[in-house]
């Protein structure tokens, strides 16, 4: 099928894809197939950008732990908690507490140190633990929302009282895709609610930014599926001669309004769309995973299936090139959320992703992909270190929502290993010692993807935007 362009040279210097929609009235079904086909041609092409600063990282895997792990319980040991159990916190609760809390509680787990750093990670995450020289722990992360809803987004977008741009479209955003047939943002298994589709979502940016989910909470792994990307009644050549027709049409309507950011998206997308329906099916599929890969991710165990599975997938997604992955955990009984049955309830949780967290550190590095993937590791807040009379069940101790000080980590990617940066007080309810604000945690992410988050602008509505609006430093002292 032949296109009718301008006289423009396609492949004239400075050509962008955007100019190349407008000048051709047929475009993708004859061009692209001619030159977007081969992957080296557009990983060169203006879809993929180059970064402002020298890049650490290529791309970012978040593990997200919907409702909140407790720091104290996990990866931030507190002797004189332990010391001072059941006595009076000895000093002011916030102003602003979500619950109603009693004394000091002491982490029922026991803490060992690891590895040549000796970091010290509680016995709830065995498997994690034996990464330990990895790992980057932040122990002085700190928000300002107490509530799940305004954490969740602020941690996902910056923003805690507005829609903004999620930080994976930021990414996609600033760096372009790094594939050909795939998004650049894919989220697995998103919550529905505490923010929902704005904890992925683009806002104002263009769409193409937005990510992409497959599945959602409480849907199993093995049912994760990015929709429509098969159509069994129509054959694949039938359907570019019809996306063609509409292609067509659509780069028609944009020569006539010359500036449709919805527009563009749109032919992008379907573009997309069209080539992943033979990209996703092959990625899905793990049949080409070896017994030995598949246990290290614990397949083998139905504890450990659905979040290993997820954790597969990220590394399928990573080594093709997508440049953020999310993975949520958020299964059972109110995910990490315990304000109440603390006991039974965070080493279910911990059970579920310990392992195939280890699985996803381990396969990364032995394939070289960790030096150059940053993995990011946490919820949208800690919990706190006194006991929370949740309607007056003490049998079932639980903790509140803590967003004052508590713990994220991150490893590969540029960040040091075997190292804890920061710190909460004696009993670990506020960060007190190199304080890391939501805003440098973003900042830190985008410079050692080699952005710099005070350049990484889009102008709406009158005003330049950023994922750190007007705040957020860089945390130097994690960077190796």
């Amino acid at each position: 099928m032949a296109g009718n362009c301008s006289t423009k040279p396609i492949l004239s210097p400075g050509l962008s894809r955007r100019d190349l929609l407008r000048s051709c009235n047929i475009g993708f079904g004859s061009l692209a197939l001619a030159g977007l086909l081969a992957e080296d041609s557009v990983r060169a092409s203006s879809d993929r950008k180059t970064p402002q600063l020298r890049p650490r990282a290529k791309r970012v895997i978040f593990l997200f732990m919907k409702g909140g792990p407790s720091q104290v319980d996990t990866f931030d040991f507190k002797p004189q908690l332990q010391r001072d159990h059941g006595k009076p916190l000895p000093f002011d609760k916030p102003r602003l507490q979500f619950h109603r809390t009693t004394t000091l509680y002491a982490s029922p787990w026991k803490f060992r140190r690891h590895g040549e750093s000796g970091l010290q990670v509680s016995e709830l995450f065995p498997h994690v633990a034996g990464c330990a020289d990895d790992l980057c722990v932040i122990n002085s992360l700190h928000g300002s929302n107490p509530a799940h809803g305004g954490a969740t987004l602020k941690l996902h977008t910056g923003s805690d009282t507005f829609i903004r741009p999620s930080m994976g479209s930021w990414i996609a955003y600033g760096l372009g895709t790094d594939n050909r047939d795939l998004p650049a943002f894919v989220t697995l298994s998103p919550t529905l609610f505490h923010g929902g589709v704005h904890n992925f979502g683009s806002a104002f940016l263009p769409a193409t930014y937005q990510g992409t989910p497959m599945g959602h909470a409480g849907v199993p792994a093995s049912q994760l599926r990015i929709k429509y990307t098969r159509n069994a009644q129509i054959r694949p050549h039938l359907q570019r001669l019809q996306l063609d027709l509409l292609q067509s049409l659509n780069r028609g309507q944009l020569q006539r309004v010359r500036n449709d950011s919805a527009l563009e998206a749109r032919i992008e997308s379907f573009e997309l769309a069209f080539r992943m329906q033979t990209a996703m099916p092959e990625l899905q599929a793990i049949d080409d995973e070896t017994p030995e890969t598949r246990a290290l991710y614990g397949l083998d165990h139905e504890v450990t299936h659905d979040f290993g599975y997820q954790c597969l997938l990220a590394r399928r997604f990573a080594e093709r090139g997508v440049r953020f992955v999310q993975v949520t955990h958020q299964r059972g009984r109110g995910h990490w959320d315990q304000h109440d049955d603390l006991l039974s309830r965070h080493p279910e949780n911990a059970r579920q992703v310990d392992k195939p967290i280890a699985g996803l550190l381990k396969d990364l590095k032995r394939r070289g992909l960790l030096e150059d993937t940053l993995v990011l590791w946490g919820g949208e807040f800690g919990r706190t270190p006194v006991a929370e009379d949740y309607k007056k069940r003490v049998k079932r101790v639980g903790r509140d929502h803590n967003p004052d000080g508590f713990t994220i980590w991150m490893a590969g990617g540029g960040v040091k290993g075997g190292v804890t940066y920061g710190a909460t007080d004696e009993y670990g309810y506020y960060a007190v010692e190199d304080k890391v604000h939501i805003h440098d945690l973003h900042a830190t992410l985008l410079y050692l993807l080699g952005l710099d988050h005070k350049r990484l602008t889009y102008r709406h509505a009158g005003r330049d935007f950023r994922l750190t609006d007007e705040n957020g430093e860089v945390v130097h002292g994690v960077i190796s």
